[in-house]
């Protein structure tokens, strides 16, 4: 397990938590977007677990690699499925299904309400589109408990670039020492590494279907009530 840069014992400051997978379960929403957008295409839908496991990059990301593999499988498809035209079709139906099915993971509100009562500056940091995520957190009633959304189209990098949690900590004056990203990816283990901040990860997530534990996060929890415990406690 890496070494803790918050381990001098003091509470941290900050939170930045990623979206999918950590706050909000949205996999059938995501999925079901997708599947969509292939029908409208004029292509098959895709088992559930293999979009799944495409999701954590945002829905370019999602959408290009499923792109690739589509035409992999079936290189007769080129013509009638060019990558921009899958993109805006699976883009079009994510508007409709985004902030539908999705639900907050247990304890999500409370954690995150007792994060700012406690003066905790509290950031969802996310790889999908600002206005999908704003539906989704809309939906659920997180966004009432969150002071700062950053989105993948947010900045001119996403995650895991450094230049991502380093803005939220400018943002709120906080020190990386003070400071703990959240997610359920390898992406947001390496997002917190980069930019020198506590990489603290849940179990539950989607990651590509792999254990998180192989990303090897400084801390590892089961529920989002763990991870306000431990950030009031400090390290």
């Amino acid at each position: 397990m890496a070494e803790n840069p918050n381990a001098g014992g003091q509470t941290y400051a900050l939170l930045c938590f990623d979206l999918d997978g950590t706050l909000v379960d949205t996999a059938s929403e995501i999925v079901e977007a997708v599947n969509r957008g292939l029908e409208s295409c004029g292509v098959a839908r895709r088992p559930f677990d293999t979009i799944l496991h495409l999701v954590g990059a945002g829905l370019h990301s999602l959408v290009s690699r499923l792109h690739v593999q589509v035409l992999q499988e079936q290189p007769g498809l080129a013509a009638q499925l060019p990558f921009e035209r899958l993109l805006a079709e699976v883009d079009r139906h994510y508007i409709d299904t985004s902030g539908t099915t999705g639900v907050a993971y247990p304890g999500a509100v409370m954690a995150l309400a007792r994060l700012r009562a406690a003066g905790v500056r509290v950031a969802c940091v996310t790889n999908k589109e600002t206005r999908h995520a704003q539906r989704v957190l809309a939906a659920t009633g997180l966004d009432r408990h969150l002071e700062l959304l950053i989105g993948g189209d947010t900045l001119p990098q996403r995650k895991p670039h450094a230049s991502v949690l380093t803005h939220v900590m400018q943002v709120f004056g906080v020190v990386p020492a003070r400071t703990a990203h959240v997610g359920d990816s390898s992406i947001d283990v390496a997002a917190a590494r980069n930019a020198g901040v506590s990489a603290w990860a849940v179990d539950y997530g989607y990651n590509a279907g792999v254990p998180i534990s192989e990303a090897r996060p400084d801390r590892l929890f089961g529920s989002l009530g763990a991870v306000a415990e431990q950030a009031l406690a400090g390290a």
